[in-house]
């Protein structure tokens, strides 16, 4: 008997009484604990209400046959991580077998089995069971980790930023080392961020938790996304970028924010293997029912052997002699798992050592529609409109920041540092714009929002989440609390901006 097994209980499922019972008492004289079903219907009950660690799984059964059960079984997000070790009174053929493992079976024997055989088949199953286990508890607990550290770097970043920003307000004629200084403190911290991004959606894809918005989107205003946001690393190293597109507007269907990312990733990895004042050339064009979409360097190039390997994550080439290793080898693999979900392909090419790098970036696009009717031009706000904006943040330091900044702009502000002093002063100051940070000492800001949401004060005010976490089902569940938006620390102050302009320009 072996301590681990004290702990073991299997679901012994077989409609001949004489032989469930002679395989229940092999299992409990080798210490396993044993509970039994006569047919499929009971066993998958039993399945889902005492999440045994192994079924012992006979196929012939009078209601439902072994292989759909153990097929439900696997299917069942609750019961598919239950081992099953599928039998059969009888030799029916290799194609059962075949099928059986097919369908998700853990093994598959053939009676009459000895008992030596099932105790010793069980408990290398049992083994293996436990080391998965072991490693989606790592896992589980890694992309937890990940989403704090997340959280607790973009607490300090945002006042960071914030202050950086304020100076640039109050000293716009400032020196030329002081606006140096300003510029590198801004795209250092703009490079912390997306590091942060991307550990984050390590976490994302290997949980399958990143979500696609499908929608028509604008090949051009894509690219210039794209290219905007790889723009400070390729002036960094004063590189030349020519961007080639097609005449027209090609449309694709996916998400933009996701498209986007993927071109930046691929001209980031341009820029940082390129020696300075190197050549980048992004182009695009229709073939066929696809966009390709293809950026060129002239930098360090690879070798075959990198090539086969780059997409994979972590992985990271051979850098420039003069450059420190540069991010985390995530980009590539993010844009290999991207492409895909937008059910594209992609690939590199290079002739080698020294001779530059062409990575071909192939997308549906999206089919040709009927022209929709114009758009009317919503009227604009008043770019010098003053706003009453209460924020409420426990970080002391964050909202000293932003608030500076927000004065600076022309409004009026007042902070609080926990809910139930948020909620006292939205009564008193009746703002326009409440920026609400989620996690308070005293209260949560759902429940805060819940409670301004209640009050005539601030019933129908723009209240905006601000939050370290900053993935999709965290900006789901603001949204559905009542906020109208979210913002994820550090805050850009250019996006608050934005989306205090479009909700004050679709109020109007």
């Amino acid at each position: 008997m072996t301590s681990e097994s004290d702990s073991d209980l299997i679901l012994n499922v077989d409609d001949t009484e004489a032989a469930r019972y002679a395989k229940t008492r092999i299992l409990t004289r080798a210490g396993f604990r044993v509970i039994e079903a006569a047919n499929g219907s009971d066993a998958l009950d039993m399945a889902a209400a005492q999440r045994p660690m192994l079924v012992l799984l006979d196929v012939k059964l009078p209601d439902i046959n072994g292989f759909e059960v153990c097929r439900m079984l696997k299917a069942n997000p609750d019961t598919r991580h239950i081992l099953v070790l599928q039998t059969s009174a009888s030799y029916i053929g290799m194609g059962d077998k075949v099928r059986a493992l097919e369908g998700g079976a853990d093994n598959y024997l053939f009676e009459p089995i000895e008992p030596e055989e099932l105790v010793a088949n069980v408990r290398a199953l049992l083994r293996l069971g436990r080391a998965e286990r072991e490693m989606r508890a790592t896992d589980q607990r890694k992309n937890e980790f990940l989403a704090m550290l997340a959280h607790e770097l973009r607490n300090p970043l945002g006042p960071i930023r914030n202050a950086v920003e304020l100076l640039a307000f109050m000293e716009p004629n400032a020196s030329r080392i002081q606006e140096t200084a300003r510029n590198t403190i801004l795209r250092q911290t703009d490079h912390m961020v997306r590091l942060i991004d991307d550990l984050l959606d390590v976490a994302r894809i290997s949980q399958g938790k990143i979500n696609l918005r499908q929608e028509e989107v604008s090949l051009k205003e894509v690219v210039h996304a794209a290219v905007e946001s790889a723009r400070t690393l390729i002036d960094r190293y004063q590189h030349a970028l020519q961007v080639v597109l097609p005449e027209g507007d090609v449309k694709l269907a996916g998400d933009s924010v996701r498209l986007a990312q993927i071109i930046s990733n691929l001209l980031t990895n341009a820029a940082k293997f390129t020696p300075q004042k190197g050549q980048l050339a992004l182009s695009a064009w229709r073939d066929g029912a696809d966009v390709v979409i293809r950026v060129q360097d002239n930098g360090i190039g690879m070798s075959a052997q990198d090539t086969n390997s780059v997409f994979e994550l972590f992985r990271q080439a051979n850098h420039l002699p003069e450059r420190a290793r540069d991010g985390l080898g995530i980009g590539l693999a993010l844009v290999k798992t991207l492409v895909e979900m937008h059910r594209g392909s992609v690939r590199v090419d290079s002739a080698g050592p020294g001779a530059g790098s062409s990575f071909e970036v192939r997308l549906p696009a999206k089919r040709e529609a009927h022209a929709s009717q114009p758009l009317v031009e919503a009227p604009q706000a008043e770019d010098n409109a003053r706003h009453r904006i209460l924020l409420v943040d426990d970080n002391v330091d964050a909202a000293e920041m932003l608030a500076c900044l927000l004065e600076v702009q022309g409004n009026e502000v007042r902070k609080a540092h926990d809910g139930r002093s948020g909620i006292d002063a939205a009564r008193r100051f009746l703002p326009h714009i409440v920026i609400l940070d989620i996690a308070l000492p005293d209260m949560t800001g759902f429940d805060v929002v819940k409670a301004m949401r209640d009050m005539d004060e601030t019933a129908h005010a723009l209240i905006l989440a601000l939050s370290g976490y900053g993935q999709e089902a965290d900006k789901q569940q603001a949204l559905a609390a009542g906020f109208n938006g979210h913002l994820t620390k550090p805050v850009s102050f250019e996006a608050l901006e934005a989306i205090v302009r479009e909700h004050f320009e679709r109020a109007s």
